[in-house]
């Protein structure tokens, strides 16, 4: 069932949620998935190669790939039965994006507060 956001998003005053943003951050909130990425680095990677140093199933590592991929974090190319993965460093970039905009407002609210709490104790 797709959930609907629109309205209450807007109702609460929130801009409505960003898909690719969410599943980045989703992708990334494991640390297996973390270190594969680590991994892939900026070279070309053979699916194998890339899961050797798991400790767990190529079926399992194949699943963390599959929710890399569909957060658009690697590309894969199939040469005859291999499969090589790479780095896609855009919604990488679009997170640090977010974040640093996230950032700013704070970084003003809390340099408001102190100095009122400044004034306050001249």
């Amino acid at each position: 069932m797709q959930l609907q956001y629109s309205s209450f998003w807007l109702n609460i005053g929130l801009m409505e949620p960003e898909p690719d943003l969410d599943r980045t951050l989703a992708a990334l909130g494991d640390k297996t998935r973390r270190a594969l990425l680590e991994r892939l680095g900026d070279a070309e990677v053979r699916v194998t190669d890339l899961a050797r140093p798991f400790p767990m199933s190529l079926n399992a590592v194949s699943k963390h790939l599959r929710v890399l991929e569909r957060a658009r974090l690697i590309r894969r190319r199939r040469v005859g039965r291999e499969h090589l993965l790479s780095l896609d460093r855009a919604p990488l970039a679009a997170v640090a994006t977010w974040i640093e905009q996230q950032r700013d407002p704070w970084s003003t609210q809390f340099a408001d507060f102190a100095a009122l709490l400044a004034a306050e104790q001249a």
